[in-house]
Order: structure tokens, then sequence, then C-alpha cells
């Protein structure tokens, strides 16, 4: 189960895009200063359209390409395609995934071309939320079993006569639609279409004290600017959401992981070690995300700012 969405472009994120080569298929020679030893080829990076992803993205390329002399090539697919590319061969690591239970039973234990690579030290919580004034109007409003009390608030013309809850990006995985349905809520999905507009739409309901519900997620750089409070849901248990259509229980807390083609980790790569070792904190990616997308810089100047300041988190991860 999973979420969100900014089309950041290949070249917003500034990193090379070249021909797909496996990273165990060919060399380069390493930037001044990095030891012949380093050269690590090719790494072919996924990336899933939101803003944190797209940190994850900038600080690991530039440290690849600047500590290790690696090429960084980086493709923007789905989540699902992120995981095929691992089969064919066109990817070599996810540094985000959400769960993917599914997706690993099929290409981790089945067709065994996937492995995990450990957490990234992100702590990932989806979930409802309504813009902070709000709560503070209606304090019931954080209540689930209230909600269709005040779903007239919420209506608007693409919802019709239900009360419209706004989701992201159409390709998120999200469990929102059964969620409305079996929990008997008068709230129909609408699509904000993307991250960037799910983001213009709560800080637009907060300035204009518009009435807004919708699907948001953590780690995420617009909280530090506007707290949006949180619905709890019924409480998640292991297994709730086992069932797509059936689920009644509010989503899955994650620990973030990353995921390796197995080719690329076993070929001894520099680089699959360094992405084994790469781990931060969710403040971290939305220091790093809130700079790309909100202080006007671009991925590599976000992540040589971040790694300047952080030369002990990072030297740990080049092993």
């Amino acid at each position: 189960m999973v979420r969100r969405g900014l089309s950041l472009g290949l070249a917003v994120l500034g990193l090379t895009a070249l021909a797909a080569c496996s990273s165990s298929e060919a060399t380069v020679t390493p930037p001044p200063g990095v030891p012949a030893r380093s050269a690590c080829g090719t790494v072919n990076i996924a990336v899933n359209p939101w803003s944190g992803y797209a940190a994850d993205v900038a600080v690991v390329g530039y440290l690849l390409k600047s500590k290790l002399g690696c090429t960084v090539v980086t493709s923007e697919l789905s989540e699902t395609t992120s995981w095929a590319g691992l089969a064919d061969g066109s990817v070599d690591v996810i540094l985000e995934n959400w769960g993917h239970d599914d997706l690993k039973k099929k290409y981790i234990d089945g067709q065994k071309v996937a492995v995990e690579l450990g957490l990234t030290g992100n702590k990932g919580v989806i979930g409802w939320y309504v813009p902070p004034w709000m709560a503070k109007k209606y304090p019931t409003i954080t209540d689930w079993t209230k909600l269709n009390d005040r779903a007239d608030l919420f209506r608007t013309s693409r919802s019709g006569d239900k009360g419209q809850f706004l989701a992201g990006d159409p390709s998120f995985v999200t469990n929102d639609a059964a969620l409305i349905k079996n929990l008997k809520l008068d709230y129909t999905v609408v699509y904000a279409g993307s991250e960037d507009k799910l983001i213009a739409a709560f800080r637009k309901a907060e300035k204009q004290k518009t009435p807004l519900i919708g699907y948001f997620y953590e780690p995420q750089w617009l909280l530090s600017d506007i707290e949006l409070v949180h619905i709890p849901l019924p409480n998640y248990t292991p297994g709730c959401d086992a069932v797509a259509d059936k689920v009644a229980c509010d989503y899955q807390p994650y620990d973030l992981d990353k995921i390796g083609r197995k080719a690329f980790v076993d070929s001894g790569s520099p680089a699959a070690t360094f992405i084994k070792n790469w781990t931060w904190t969710n403040a971290d990616q939305n220091q790093v995300a809130k700079d790309i997308t909100q202080n006007g810089l671009s991925p590599d100047e976000a992540a040589k700012k971040w790694a300047d300041a952080h030369r002990g988190t990072w030297e740990k991860w080049l092993g």
C-alpha cells in the first residue's frame, strides 16, 4: 500500500540521463582525489514521483558521482514499473520502498532477481488530514465516526452530492476508496493529480480557510510549514489490509527500505555497498526536498549543502 506524487523531470533532477547499462558492465575514470579502486561504472536509479524520493536521489546520486566516480542514470517510473525494471535489468536500485509485500514476494522470493538492501532510516506515515484551521473550528472533524455529519462542508463541483476526499497522484496505491466504502462514509475520492497539486490544495485551504480533507503523509517538507491535522481511523493491525477491497483500518506505519537488483548487488560495485550503508532521517529528507522545491536550489546544490553539513554521516556510507 503506498503513496504520493511530484513530477520532477530528469532535467530538474539534474542527474545525467544516459543509455541504461548494468553497473557491472561499465567502468569510468574516477574524479580527481577518488582512488581508482572506487570506480563503479553506471548505476541505474528509479525515480518515483514524490519530492522526498527526489531528495533521496539528489543526495545519493551526488555522493555516488563526486565520491565514488559513478555515472548515475535516472529513470522516472511508477512504483510498480520500478520493480519490473529490477527484473529486466533497466533498474539497479529503488531508494525508497513503501511496503509492497506482493512485489517482494514476486521479485525477491519468486523470481529471485531483487534483494532487500536495508532500511533508509525514514519513518513513513500515511493517512487522512485536514488543515489546522478546520481542526480548531470543528474539533470533532478529527473523529472519523462524525465525518458524515460534516460531509456537506466538503462538497464540490467534482464530488456532486457527496463530500470530496482529495487524493494525490492516481498512480499511488491507496486504500481511500475502500475505506470510504467500508466505513460507510458519504464521500467520494477526487484526484488532485500529483504531489505538487495536493500540496497547493492544502496550502490554499489553510490560507483561504476553505474546507478540505485529503490524503497526505510524512516525511514531507510541507508539514514543517503547515501542521496538517491527522484523522485517526480504526487502528491498524497486521493483516487488516490484506484484502484491498475490504480494508477498514488505518494505514500501516512504514519503516521505509531499499531494494536492489540482485546482479547489481552481487557485482561487488562500491555503489551497492554505499547504498546499503546509506540511512538518514525524516528531517534530513525534508530539508533537502524543501531546498529543491521551495528554496530554488538545484538537486546537486541541495545535496552539496546537506553533504557539507553532514560529512561525518555520509563518510560512514562509503564503507
